[in-house]
């Protein structure tokens, strides 16, 4: 039988797996069959927790898709694991984990955690791209995972499952394709966000990734400073804060909640 954690970062769910004995295989089709809803325990995403190859972490952090697919990072599945890992180690304050977009550390807040990120990239802004009969203008940001992000007036009309899967498989995007995000700036200057993720393809509650892309990528286009809030489509909001210097983004930080719901056991 395998013990496993459920999660809940901002209404991203993961099954959440103590893996520092690598007793359980990471095989695409059985952690495929653990996240299906139908079938599995159900989740957008499995997280295995593993001995770190780098000094500086207490843990290795592994992610994958509900697919089944390894992924660098995410940002709500990082702040989930943040909090399993402390508690596994019984840590209080903060936690330090690896990861495949680089070694994090997360400061814990009671339910809520504010999670470090790593340096964004592959900043891009303002490309016209035609997706779903559609002509969108499209911004680009790497922050630990691709993401594109497109600024829209309205998101309760937006088709996100139809537009996302256009954008996730887009040509420009090849060969590992994208994250979609779809964003509304409200008056206050917040934003409020849709996601459909790689890996997942549909739209999910949340995406942390995401949340940070489209909260930097607002800050260029529209001058907003940090740090800024993001209202996802689970109802929650994450805040992401940042400094810019030099034409580059540095500290940036997401801090949102990461929610135990359930322990258990599955066949393996």
């Amino acid at each position: 039988m395998l013990s496993f954690t459920k999660m809940n970062g901002a209404g991203n769910d993961f099954v959440m797996i103590d893996n520092r004995d690598g007793g359980f295989t990471l095989e695409a089709e059985r952690i495929a069959r653990l996240c299906d809803r139908h079938r599995g325990i159900g989740a957008d995403g499995l997280i295995a927790a593993e001995p770190s190859t780098d000094a500086r972490a207490h843990l290795r952090m592994r992610y994958f898709n509900a697919d089944g697919g390894e992924a660098e990072m995410c940002g709500n599945g990082a702040r989930c694991f943040a909090r399993f890992g402390a508690k596994l180690l019984g840590l209080s304050d903060s936690v330090a984990f690896e990861t495949l977009a680089g070694t994090l550390t997360a400061t814990l807040h009671g339910e809520r955690v504010q999670l470090a990120m790593s340096t964004p990239h592959g900043e891009s802004l303002g490309t016209s791209l035609s997706a779903a009969g559609e002509a969108l203008n499209v911004h680009f940001l790497n922050t630990g995972v691709p993401h594109a992000v497109v600024f829209r007036e309205q998101l309760a009309t937006t088709d996100v499952r139809s537009l996302g899967a256009a954008l996730r498989y887009h040509e420009h995007f090849a060969p590992k394709g994208t994250n979609a995000n779809f964003a509304a700036v409200l008056p206050d200057g917040s934003l409020e966000l849709r996601t459909y993720e790689r890996g997942v393809e549909d739209e999910t509650l949340a995406c942390g990734t995401g949340v940070v892309a489209s909260a930097l990528l607002h800050h260029l286009l529209h001058n907003v400073p940090s740090p800024i809030a993001v209202k996802v489509r689970g109802g929650d909001t994450l805040l992401v804060a940042f400094e810019r210097a030099a034409d580059t983004f540095a500290h940036v930080t997401l801090t949102g909640p990461a929610d135990f719901v359930f322990d258990g056991t599955t066949p393996l």
